[in-house]
């Protein structure tokens, strides 16, 4: 019987990805970044040892999964009510300004209607995994700006489906009405949900009342609950991920809330990983090489204009500056389902191969840099935040400076002097 996905190269990965793990966190970087650099390191472009991305791609997907089913079960509903308009607002303003901004460069480059709305819809998405591991690494998931960029992004995630319709639609497949109802279904569905469990109490389940202290069964509980949900939504022709936001979210406002996150963790931490690593697996390092210029043109660019797009929007909506910023820089980077658009274009005709590795490659080198982008960024506010002083009393301290400086060197010149004068004076004659 043939295996896809051997032992050994389970091993690797995870032997890998500890090893460049730990040695992320020996330079205080955060570990996701680690686990990219394992796949980078593991993949075609340098050691050879995993070929087929496909081995890993299941278990990153079902990482995606239990990452959703956990905020899920994390989100404040209280709070979340709070920001969901804001959130809903931002989405919006991100896609139709992406658009525009690619609009504008496919007519100077020649693009296509098709490819320039596609990767703007690309370009608008950000990554719920890393963007949720920054915020944690920092301690903001649970405060002001965690929220809000928890917001934005389940409103991104949800965003996906109607993007995919739009692309679909200009490649001529058309707009079915079944399928624009199953896209109102789930916004509704969904709204619904936040507005019924965010103005009650806690439910309690008795079939779940056995998850309490018995940690064994918690993590089959909550494994099996997220896989179940996520399967019936893409049954129903839905993302699974919304589903396995979904059943977090219900199961978030239970009394068996704190075992089933308990349980979850451990796991979700594991297939994160894998999802990075296979992110990692993406990075063809001849290529890059190849291409170097235009690779690391577009990555700057894609960078530094889409922190810009984030911060005008949400100081547009009236975010006051330090937290625009910072949620501006957090979801700086490109989207894991942003590879959902790209290969969506490619089968359809919008990407070619060329376009395709080119897209690939600086949606996973953007994923690479959002630790290092972060840093950079609030280094340079924390520099834009002192103000500067005005010339005149740089000027008059600097003469204050000089003028110190001189009359030292004059005191000392004087004793010298002095030391000279009398090892050099003549003696004394005698009378």
């Amino acid at each position: 019987m043939e295996h896809s996905f051997d032992l050994t190269t389970l091993a690797l990965i995870v032997v890998a990805a500890l090893g460049c793990g730990l040695l992320l966190i020996r330079f205080r970087q955060p570990v996701v970044v680690g686990y990219i650099l394992a796949g980078a390191i593991l993949g075609p472009s340098v050691l050879g040892l995993v070929t087929d991305r496909e081995q890993v791609s299941l278990i990153a997907e079902l990482g995606v999964l239990l990452l959703l089913f956990v905020i899920g079960l994390e989100l404040d509903l209280r709070a979340f009510r709070r920001v969901y308009q804001i959130a809903v607002m931002t989405t919006v303003l991100q896609a139709v300004g992406s658009v525009a901004i690619m609009l504008l460069l496919g007519h100077v480059l020649g693009w296509s209607l098709g490819l320039a709305i596609l990767i703007g819809f690309s370009f608008a998405l950000s990554s719920t995994a890393v963007a949720i591991k920054i915020l944690e690494d920092t301690g903001e998931l649970d405060r002001g700006a965690g929220r809000i960029t928890v917001g934005i992004l389940i409103a991104q995630d949800l965003a996906v489906i109607p993007m995919l319709l739009i692309v679909g639609g200009l490649a001529g497949g058309g707009y079915s009405i079944a399928t624009l109802f199953k896209l109102l279904l789930a916004v509704g569905v969904l709204a619904m949900t936040i507005r019924y469990l965010g103005a009650h109490e806690e439910l309690d389940i008795p079939l779940f009342r056995r998850l309490d202290g018995n940690t064994d069964i918690a993590v089959l509980a909550a494994v099996a609950v997220c896989f179940a949900v996520a399967a019936l939504a893409g049954l129903a022709g839905l993302s699974p991920a919304y589903g396995a936001f979904l059943a977090g979210l219900f199961f978030g406002n239970t009394s068996h809330r704190e075992s089933m996150l308990k349980a979850a963790l451990p796991v979700q931490n594991l297939f994160i990983a894998a999802f990075f690593l296979s992110i990692g697996l993406l990075i063809d390092f001849g290529f890059i090489w190849d291409n170097l210029l235009q690779v690391a043109i577009l990555l700057v660019l894609v960078t530094v204009v889409k922190t810009a797009l984030n911060v005008g929007i949400l100081r547009l909506l009236g975010r006051p500056w330090p937290r625009a910023f910072y949620v501006g820089v957090v979801l700086a980077q490109i989207g894991e389902f942003s590879f959902v658009l790209v290969a969506n274009g490619t089968a359809i005709g919008f990407v070619d191969d060329e376009a395709n590795r080119l897209l690939v490659t600086v949606i996973a080198l953007s994923l690479v840099i959002s630790p290092l982008w972060l840093t950079i960024a609030k280094r340079l506010q924390d520099l834009a935040s002192h103000p500067v002083e005005g010339l005149r009393p740089m000027l008059r301290r600097m003469a204050v400076h000089q003028r110190r400086t001189t009359r030292l060197h004059l005191y000392i010149a004087r004793r010298r002097w002095r030391t000279v004068r009398v090892a050099i004076r003549p003696p004394r004659r005698s009378a």
